[in-house]
């Protein structure tokens, strides 16, 4: 299934996906470097966070301070400083692209562009191009703005073209460096951009094309097998969400959340029918509160965080939970599952279904 920011996801009553979407009511607003979602045709979109940056860290630049991304003026130096001054454009790309982070990218130009155009040809595996944000940063407004892009034809979704215009007095000697960011909010898989200029003059010039590996943390549920059935009134069910940080990148925004969803004839399992609870250590068992889902009759919850933030390289975050449903909960059956994502991206899902019994 593909993740989308949860602000994004549109409802449809009953089915699981519609129910993850429910976590949008939930989970808070992104987080500094983050995109804040919205709706749009062939996939989900941004528009980006561009209030004030965040308080200032000595020996940090506007671009580190209004994305989260240190290392991004870096960049633009190394890029400046490869290849050979008859250059007329270079381009670099982070080497790895978390989903839900966003990774630094940039393109540098050594020659005169009057009302050209600058083109990112994005190809990707495992997800659909329409997935991919990529925003520039700029230097007159210092916000991060969205690149325009081509609209999908429909038959070929892992392609794309984002662009925008420029004109600039650059050369060998006075390169001119504009500051990128990409991010894949779907499924994990690989990126390639090949970026292009059209500088006004009838002349294009293409770098060469770089290449990302699209990851994510690992999440692993434990305790909930398929089949699963709880009894009205009768004991919870323990089970656990573990998240293990396997990307080279923290991840600063961590969060998880659980939803549930279920009809039986005109009574629909409403937050009093299922109690969650979470053990959080030093404070033991403790309510987690169900939300409902607006016109969605489902419902969702934001599990408690139980791991330090970010949540590090290498480092686990476990979710303990216990659920049972009260004994005039309608007998039928219940579409369930967890979420795990950063601000307000989903980059996890998975279905943890049950039925409420008489016995």
């Amino acid at each position: 299934m593909a993740q989308r920011p949860m602000g994004a996801r549109r409802a449809t009553a009953g089915s699981a996906a519609a129910l993850a979407a429910g976590m949008a009511l939930v989970i808070g607003a992104a987080a500094p470097g983050q995109a804040a979602p919205a709706a749009a045709a062939a996939g989900a979109r941004s528009v980006p966070n561009c209030g004030a940056p965040a308080t200032g860290v000595a020996g940090t630049t506007d671009v580190e301070r209004t994305t989260g991304i240190t290392g991004t003026t870096g960049d633009a130096v190394m890029a400046v400083g490869t290849g050979s001054a008859a250059q007329k454009l270079s381009y670099s790309l982070a080497p790895e692209a978390p989903i839900g982070l966003w990774s630094s990218s940039n393109v540098t130009l050594r020659t005169p562009v009057s009302k050209g155009a600058v083109h990112l040809d994005v190809t990707t595996q495992g997800f659909i191009a329409a997935s991919l944000m990529i925003q520039r940063y700029d230097e007159k407004s210092h916000r991060w703005l969205d690149l325009n892009v081509r609209p999908d034809s429909g038959d070929r979704p892992n392609t794309g073209r984002f662009s925008f215009p420029l004109s600039v007095a650059a050369g060998p000697g006075r390169p001119t460096t504009v500051a990128l960011r990409v991010q894949a909010i779907d499924r994990p898989g690989r990126l390639a951009v090949t970026a292009s200029v059209d500088d006004g003059h009838g002349h294009t010039y293409r770098a060469p094309t770089r290449n990302a590996v699209v990851d994510r943390p690992t999440t692993t549920v434990t305790g909930w097998s398929r089949g699963t059935g709880l009894v009205r009134g009768g004991a919870a069910k323990e089970f656990a969400l573990t998240v293990k940080n396997t990307t080279k990148r923290a991840y600063p925004a961590l969060n998880a959340g659980y939803f549930a969803y279920g009809q039986s004839g005109s009574r629909a399992v409403a937050p009093k029918d299922l109690v969650l609870q979470q053990y959080v250590p030093g404070r033991g068992w403790q309510r987690v509160s169900l939300v409902p889902g607006g016109c969605d009759p489902g419902m969702s919850a934001e599990l408690i965080p139980t791991a330090k933030t970010p949540l590090a390289p290498g480092a686990t975050a476990v979710y303990r939970m216990r659920l049972a449903v009260a004994g005039d909960a309608p007998v039928t059956d219940v579409d369930a599952g967890v979420t795990v994502g950063t601000g307000d991206t989903s980059f996890s899902y998975q279905a943890l279904p049950f039925k409420i019994r008489t016995k």
